[in-house]
């Protein structure tokens, strides 16, 4: 159901809160809220869709999300909204902006993870880059929170675009965090490098990086990330596959990874982990994962979506912290990027935590 307050606000009400505990396998994770927003919203002369990553401001109570809008609709751009769990506002939009102060032209730029600076003003993004006729370099820049850009994060090689090596299409930089405090930026490739084999398939999975790095940009380190194998076969032979969407900083030295498998026919698969690479082999230097004996990442099954039971499970890809609920657990927040298809839905899960 929508809602409108004054000209250009949107507000979705929540479908479902309080849901009845049905948790993971330990217990520890419970559905407390779903919202969606309706299908190709405008607000503020744009239309929102392809909302592929959210981040909360603990310091200013505010949330921003992104769309993976590739300037094809709109220019580029992120939203900022009030969320207070049972009702997603939003408040306002700007474009992202080109250190020139003009916006992407079509096609130029992916955008898919979006993170406050928990250090100073402003967020941080990334995009996929492309890799088509032309090689384009995915990205992690920082801009103002009028959007202005602010710096590029230099990448490793390895991620990178080559005609042989370096990400595959729409397999690139779809996770982002903050970790230490600050001091370290944390990016999860969706699914292995050219280099590092197959993507999964329902036989096997397939070897991801998590590459983290100081604020300047050094390479602290870079983890192989064990992807699941596909759910499922597509009855029709179609698009299969699982890939890692969002990475979240979780207590001492550990993450929270997304992992969303998409099988044509059957529909989506969501999980999340989570990953301790405390043990895992510095893969930073190794040229190729495939046959290559490393220790990746350790993970840990934290929750399984189907198990929590929402109305739904769509294509979830962005993951972050959202305040204390009243009863003092963590609350995990989830939104689902709808690629502008009438077929899906825009939809924001609010997780309880212990």
């Amino acid at each position: 159901m929508m809602k409108t307050c004054a000209p250009g606000v949107v507000l979705a009400t929540s479908l479902l809160v309080a849901a009845q505990p049905a948790a993971a396998d330990d217990g520890q994770v419970e559905l407390v809220g779903e919202t969606t927003l309706p299908h190709a919203m405008q607000f503020n002369g744009t239309t929102v869709g392809g909302l592929s990553g959210l981040d909360y401001d603990p310091r200013t109570g505010q949330w921003v999300v992104i769309s993976d809008d590739r300037s094809e609709r709109h220019p580029a751009r992120y939203y900022t909204a009030d969320f207070d769990g049972t009702r997603f506002e939003l408040t306002g939009t700007r474009p992202l902006l080109r250190p020139d102060g003009t916006t992407y032209p079509a096609g130029s730029v992916d955008p898919e993870d979006i993170r406050w600076d928990p250090l100073a003003e402003g967020f941080w993004w990334t995009s996929e880059g492309d890799r088509g006729a032309q090689l384009i370099d995915p990205s992690i820049r920082s801009a103002g929170t009028d959007g202005s850009f602010t710096h590029d994060l230099p990448l490793p090689a390895n991620l990178r675009m080559a005609p042989t090596t370096g990400p595959k299409r729409n397999e690139v930089l779809e996770g982002l965090t903050f970790a230490a405090g600050g001091t370290e930026v944390v990016t999860a490739m969706e699914g292995p490098l050219l280099q590092d084999g197959e993507s999964p398939t329902t036989e096997h999975g397939a070897l991801s990086r998590l590459t983290t790095q100081s604020r300047t940009g050094s390479v602290l380190a870079q983890h192989a990330y064990p992807l699941d194998p596909v759910f499922a076969a597509s009855p029709t032979g179609g698009y299969a596959n699982n890939g890692a969407t969002a990475v979240l900083a979780d207590q001492g030295d550990q993450h929270l990874v997304l992992e969303r498998a998409f099988v044509s026919g059957v529909g989506n698969s969501i999980r999340i982990y989570r990953v301790d690479t405390r043990a895992a082999t510095d893969v930073q230097h190794v040229e190729s994962l495939t046959g290559t004996d490393v220790q990746p990442a350790r993970k840990e099954l934290l929750v399984d979506l189907a198990d929590l039971a929402p109305s739904t499970i769509d294509n979830i890809e962005g993951m972050t912290w959202g305040p204390r609920l009243p009863d003092g657990r963590r609350s995990l927040v989830l939104i689902s990027d709808d690629n502008f298809s009438p077929d899906q839905t825009t939809q924001i899960l609010t997780l309880a935590m212990k």
